[in-house]
């Protein structure tokens, strides 16, 4: 497959996607002409397990006659020459037009002055998609990468405790607050504390792993965004294959806004202590998962 507009390597980057089978192939092709159809990109790279090669699809038949799957999700970072003003807008919109894939698409829309910063103090998350990333599309005048600067492995290891430190232990309060809630029957109050729990879980997890974090609260896209690195993490609520555990996700999703705001939002106090269960699950695996990545660092 030939991508567009190359007069020269970028930064020594890849931009084959011969690993892959054609089908994949083919549907990158279809996301990348539709991302240039809703953004004005310089670059558009692929990156995570379908740039590397380690993309899996899992599908399993459960003992209770339950059908689960565990797929690998489409990684795109769109690189654009000015900071966007509403990137969620069309992030939105791309991701709108691309629901039909079955891969689920992430996507991650920043200028080139951003990543650059990222880059000249060793961000991880951006030094690993210039090492490892695919160049699927390039303006003729696209600017280079930087250089990244490589940090030690000391340096490394310091910075994941010390985003560990601060992000792992904001869950604590929250989960306390909506334990509170459910014994005094304020459940709104409570599924907003609960998101909060679960959004600084997810945020010290990709901080750990890439020295990242989004400028996000939708709790879907951090569990999309989060996938790769614990497919236990991912299936805590198995909303894409049960109604019902879709039904508690969105709810948890919701207690961001609309249990703060709108009237039409309802949780009951078995929904919310269920949910508090399963964020005290995720609290158990988080603590697992970086503390194993942050002792084998350095």
């Amino acid at each position: 497959m030939i991508f567009h507009h190359f007069s020269h390597l970028i930064f020594l980057m890849k931009t084959s996607l011969s690993h892959l089978p054609p089908n994949k192939q083919q549907e990158i092709s279809r996301i990348v002409e539709i991302i240039r159809e809703v953004v004005q990109p310089e670059k558009i790279i692929l990156f995570g397990s379908y740039a590397k090669g380690t993309f899996v699809e899992h599908r399993y038949h459960t003992k209770d006659g339950i059908d689960n799957e565990y797929i690998s999700d489409y990684d795109f970072l769109v690189v654009t020459k000015e900071s966007p003003e509403k990137p969620y807008l069309q992030e939105s919109t791309i991701l709108d037009r691309v629901d039909r894939y079955k891969p689920p698409v992430n996507l991650e829309i920043h200028s080139m002055a951003y990543i650059n910063d990222g880059l000249s103090w060793g961000q991880y998350f951006f030094t690993e998609i210039v090492s490892e990333g695919i160049v699927l599309y390039a303006t003729e005048d696209s600017a280079d990468f930087i250089a990244p600067r490589m940090l030690t492995a000391e340096e490394e290891k310091s910075k994941a405790q010390d985003y560990y430190n601060i992000w792992f232990a904001r869950n604590e309060d929250f989960l306390t607050v909506a334990g509170f809630c459910l014994v005094e029957n304020r459940l709104k109050v409570g599924a907003f504390n609960l998101h909060q729990a679960a959004e600084s879980l997810y945020y010290a997890l990709l901080l750990v792993f890439t020295g990242y974090k989004p400028r996000v609260h939708n709790l879907w896209k951090l569990r999309k965004k989060t996938k790769q690195y614990s497919e236990a993490l991912f299936l805590i609520f198995k909303v894409e294959s049960d109604k019902q555990e879709e039904h508690l996700f969105d709810l948890l999703k919701r207690g961001y806004i609309d249990a703060r705001y709108k009237e039409d939002y309802v949780i009951t106090r078995e929904e919310l202590a269920s949910l508090i269960d399963r964020v005290k699950t995720m609290v158990s695996l988080v603590e697992k998962i970086c503390r194993n990545k942050i002792d084998s660092l350095g």
